[in-house]
């Protein structure tokens, strides 16, 4: 055993010399095993060890004892220990969460702390390749997402350096023999033993079946683990591109754009992860209740044939379809929506909300106009002249138009997203007519002007 896996470490390249390591070590027989194996390697390679052990204050003095017990290992073992005891209990009715996320939470804060406090560049931990098969197993029977199924990885980066596993490569009975060699006395959590657990059922009733079918099947998943975890991170290289090409500076910590037809150039498996990419990007903590339906949703919002569909999303996510794009914004955020209403002083200058400005001069004469300049004879209109967001009943009228129009209709026929019309400027006369729909369309004034002086407004994109 003890070749297999220094076979592995060299391998996998997962210690490095003079190396400061710390072990994660419950007490039971994987970590006690593992923390003597790196003992063994302590002078060759040079390695500072460093114990950690948590009492997650679930089994009451039983788990104190298991804390104890790792405590006078190390010190016969010459081995530093850094021990606690945390308030799984209480964590879990304050956060709403189950026993075993809320543990795991508590457990990596405190590795994540004692891994900065001793700047160290790895930590050790016991999982071993039945661990890795039961895990494979059961993301397999609950979960629809490949990215999933690559089960437990031998290294990741983890706060000052990275988390190790150099146990995946040999079985629970290889340990347990181990310890047995050693003379090693595990502490054994009873827990372990009742099949109401997800993870025991499966190491109870599952594994044993499959290994009496292959017996080396961890070395078989472990291997089926690397070659998924490859083409997983490769995948997600080629999606994070993919999101910066096209959703690029539409991007921010609550909203997210694009357009339809760019996203749906890409394969969809990159599309699948883009879209997960942005969930993870808006949302703080991804909601538990996220699932592959949502997913389904998402790519049927894609497919729709309506020129607007709106989506809700847990925690007050919508994802709207507004024609050729589609929109990721939280509930609270669009209500806020940057309405205004301002008076023009000619001369003179109004910023907008989103940093844009509308320039009002008197000049002699018209020259070219363009869609972000428009002109009006000064006594065509009722002064002073104001520019404002759109209100209930809006209508406007321009040269060959009979009649007037609906300005929801020219945001419709225009094909202006819902999100952007509520804070779409708007300029009118002091009657209330108006002239100008910036960049959509320019009014006709109804008095005729024998006037030869004239009010140039220009409008410059914040953007811009």
């Amino acid at each position: 055993m003890k070749n297999t896996i220094l076979s592995f470490i060299k391998g996998k390249q997962l210690l490095t010399m003079n190396a400061t390591v710390l072990i994660g070590v419950s007490g039971g027989p994987d970590s006690m095993a593992l923390l003597h194996f790196l003992k063994s390697l302590r002078k060759e390679w040079q390695l500072k060890l460093i114990a950690i052990s948590v009492d997650h204050q679930l089994r009451g003095e039983e788990s104190l004892e298991d804390l104890h017990y790792v405590k006078e290992m190390c010190k016969q073992w010459d081995i530093q220990f850094v021990g606690t005891s945390l308030d799984v209990p209480a964590y879990k009715e304050t956060h709403h969460l189950g026993t075993q996320i809320a543990a795991r939470e508590l457990r990596y804060q405190f590795f994540a702390e004692q891994m900065q406090r001793f700047n160290a560049s790895y930590l050790a931990l016991g999982h071993h390749g039945d661990d890795q098969v039961e895990t494979m197993l059961m993301e397999f029977v609950r979960s629809a997402s490949s990215n999933t199924l690559s089960g437990i990885p031998v290294k990741r980066t983890f706060a000052t350096g990275r988390i190790i596993r150099p146990f995946l490569c040999v079985t629970k009975k290889e340990i347990e023999a181990y310890c047995v060699a050693e003379q090693i006395v595990p502490r054994i959590d009873p827990s372990n033993n009742e099949i109401n657990y997800t993870r025991n059922y499966f190491r109870k009733q599952v594994l044993p079946l499959i290994k009496e079918k292959n017996s080396n099947i961890h070395t078989t998943m472990q291997h089926l683990s690397e070659t998924l975890q490859e083409d997983e991170n490769f995948l997600q290289m080629e999606a994070k591109n993919m999101v910066k090409a096209v959703v690029g500076t539409n991007l921010s910590n609550c909203e997210a754009m694009f357009e339809i037809n760019s996203f749906k150039q890409y394969p969809r498996a990159l599309q699948r992860r883009a879209f997960h990419l942005i969930l993870n990007y808006l949302y703080e903590d991804l909601p538990k209740n996220l699932s592959y339906v949502h997913e389904a949703h998402f790519f049927s919002l894609l497919q729709s044939e309506k020129s607007n569909v709106q989506i809700d999303f847990p925690h007050h996510l919508k994802l709207e379809k507004s024609y050729a794009n589609v929109r990721f914004y939280f509930e609270t955020q669009q209500e806020q929506g940057d309405t205004f209403h301002n008076i023009m002083e000619i001369p003179g200058k109004v910023s907008l909300p989103d940093g844009s400005t509308v320039t009002a001069l008197s000049v002699n004469k018209c020259t070219e106009e363009d869609e972000l300049t428009y002109f009006c004879s000064m006594d065509q209109v009722a002064l002073p002249l104001h520019i404002r967001t759109r209100q209930f009943g809006d209508k406007m009228r321009w040269k060959g138009l009979n009649g007037s129009k609906k300005v929801k209709d020219i945001f419709i026929d225009a094909k202006i997203p819902r999100n952007e019309r509520d804070t779409w400027p708007i300029v009118t006369d002091n009657n209330g007519e108006i002239l100008w729909l910036i960049g959509l369309k320019k009014g006709y004034p109804k008095r005729k002007s024998n006037s030869a002086s004239y009010i140039q407004l220009h409008y410059e994109n914040g953007n811009m």
